[in-house]
């Protein structure tokens, strides 16, 4: 089910409790020189869409927020950006419109590594109004570490920034979008952490030109084993989140 695809009344039939509205966020934002600023809408969205594909019986998907979290992006251009402030009290809103219709089960599906904290700090805020709610978040790429060390043939088996990863998915979702004469290894990214410790780094302290890792060992081939193996590990999520008891108390979930 697609919530903007749906009239009022086919909206109103929908079981509230026994339904999860998924709401994809993501970003608009420079991905380096050889990917399109809309790399991680692209992504996640189509992730989201294969979801409701797949289990359109007990998801309703809504529109993907395409602006996120992205200030440590602005010095490089090419973004457009929402502050924290903003940007938390945006979620709730999404989140608390379909709450107030009925609805019990919300899941945030990241596709921005910028929006992981405000995201956070948003459901725990959220969480006050509709304890009896599940609200639920993170990114699509949560439960596939395996797989994505298992792929990448890159010294950087994790989830960058227009690097291997996010470079082979473009390559397998939209080819025509990628500037594969101009693609290099990033070289190195320069830490956020020192023992243990956050330090606070933009974009252009950390990276050369915006983005990280190897995207020169990107393929096709990479990006639809990623793709396959991502869906497949969400959907057992979904079922899990599905199963996942509602209460306000302790003893309400024994």
């Amino acid at each position: 089910m697609k919530f903007a695809e749906m009239t009022s009344p086919q909206l109103a039939e929908v079981e509230r409790g026994e339904t999860l509205v998924i709401i994809p966020i993501a970003a608009v934002e420079q991905h380096g020189p050889h990917l399109p600023t809309g790399t991680d809408t692209i992504i996640c969205t189509a992730i989201a869409e294969l979801l409701e594909e797949r289990l359109s019986d007990s998801v309703l998907l809504a529109p993907t927020l395409w602006l996120g979290a992205s200030a440590h992006h602005l010095r490089l251009g090419a973004t457009l950006d929402s502050c924290l402030t903003n940007y938390m009290e945006l979620l709730q809103d999404i989140a608390r419109s379909v709450l107030q219709d009925g609805f019990r089960r919300v899941l945030f599906l990241n596709g921005h590594g910028g929006n992981i904290d405000p995201l956070k700090v948003a459901l725990r805020q959220l969480q006050l109004e509709f304890p009896e709610a599940l609200l639920a978040g993170g990114s699509y790429w949560a439960s596939a570490s395996d797989l994505i060390d298992e792929t990448l043939t890159g010294d950087h088996k994790f989830v960058g920034h227009a690097c291997e990863f996010e470079t082979s998915l473009i390559m397998y979702l939209h080819p025509e979008l990628v500037q594969q004469d101009i693609i290099a290894n990033a070289g190195a990214l320069i830490p956020d952490e020192i023992d243990g410790l956050f330090v606070s780094r933009d974009m252009k302290q950390r990276t050369r030109q915006g983005c990280t890792g190897r995207p020169d060992l990107a393929t096709v081939e990479k990006g639809k084993v990623l793709m396959e193996g991502i869906v497949k590990r969400l959907e057992s999520t979904v079922q899990k989140l599905l199963q996942q008891k509602l209460g306000t108390s302790y003893d309400e979930f024994c």
